[in-house]
């Protein structure tokens, strides 16, 4: 199969269930929200080795938020057992510190649903209200005071959607993956983790050179530095540069809608030769993805 002169691999991405909560997090200026949705999903790429995995989902406009201010929606991605104390923590301090920030759940009307016990931080001095609809909690602080939801949903979703973008060099393969994220960006219900949606290091599970134990290592098969030294070398002829695209959604819909958009954007650049995805033979997780039937 061929796009724009791009041509897709025949082969699939790898997802797996996770669970994710969404946080709505608003504040008196879009400047202040964005600040405090930047903090809140800091050092979570991957849950290799971050705590968890985070990132913006979109920017909200005051008819979208229980307060009626501009905001952003963050999407939270965990086991179901952590989730409370990632999303505790990330509120109490990345929203809590950030001035005229508030944060609300952006799943109201999930079954699964755990509180986050903010009001402790008011010492007793904290007070009960109503925003729009929602039960908040209005604690003092030196500014004012902050007012916010501490009860919180989660919902079943998918990790690990990804694609490769493959060029003849670092620029070519570079522009074809900014062009998929300026696509996938804002899209509902997909978060794409890393810094700026684009990953230069995919990993694989395990190692198997050392004789201490590693969680992840190289995705050695797409390095092009290694195209001849190595008998299992996954790169085309060609290529020079190798970035992946990975997301989380709120399902597997929403991934593939932003898979097919994000195929589609770097296959219109035309600046890439390959389109691929990263696999692991179906050892990792239950959710196949083939970009020939994503795409047809």
């Amino acid at each position: 199969m061929e796009i724009n002169g791009t041509r897709i691999l025949d082969t699939f991405a790898e997802a797996f269930p996770t669970w994710v909560s969404r946080v709505i997090i608003t504040a008196a200026t879009e400047a202040w929200a964005y600040r405090a949705a930047v903090e809140a999903t800091g050092f979570a790429t991957s849950k290799i080795y971050c705590p968890c995995e985070a990132g913006i989902e979109r920017a909200l406009g005051p008819h979208e938020t229980p307060d009626g201010r501009t905001g952003y929606s963050v999407l939270i991605c965990a086991e179901k057992k952590t989730m409370k104390s990632h999303v505790a923590a990330r509120i109490s301090q990345c929203v809590l510190p950030t001035p005229t920030a508030s944060a609300f759940d952006g799943f109201p009307d999930a079954v699964d649903r755990f509180y986050t016990r903010m009001h402790y931080f008011g010492d007793t001095y904290e007070g009960r209200c109503v925003i729009g609809d929602r039960r908040c909690w209005k604690i003092p602080v030196m500014e004012g005071e902050y007012v916010g939801e501490e009860r919180f949903g989660t919902v079943k979703g998918i990790a690990g959607g990804n694609f490769l973008v493959m060029g003849k060099d670092q620029k070519s393969a570079l522009a074809g993956a900014e062009a998929a994220m300026e696509k996938i960006t804002g899209m509902r219900g997909v978060i794409t983790s890393f810094p700026g949606g684009v990953v230069r290091s995919g990993s694989k599970v395990g190692c198997k050179n050392y004789r201490f134990p590693m969680p992840a290592s190289t995705s050695h098969r797409w390095c092009p530095a290694l195209k001849g030294r190595i008998a299992d070398s996954l790169v085309p002829d060609g290529v020079g540069s190798v970035y992946e695209i990975v997301m989380n959604g709120v399902d597997e819909a929403a991934v593939k809608a932003a898979m097919r958009a994000g195929i589609l954007a770097s296959a219109g650049t035309g600046t890439v030769r390959y389109i691929g995805a990263s696999n692991f033979e179906g050892k990792l997780g239950q959710c196949r993805i083939n970009l020939h039937e994503l795409l047809r």
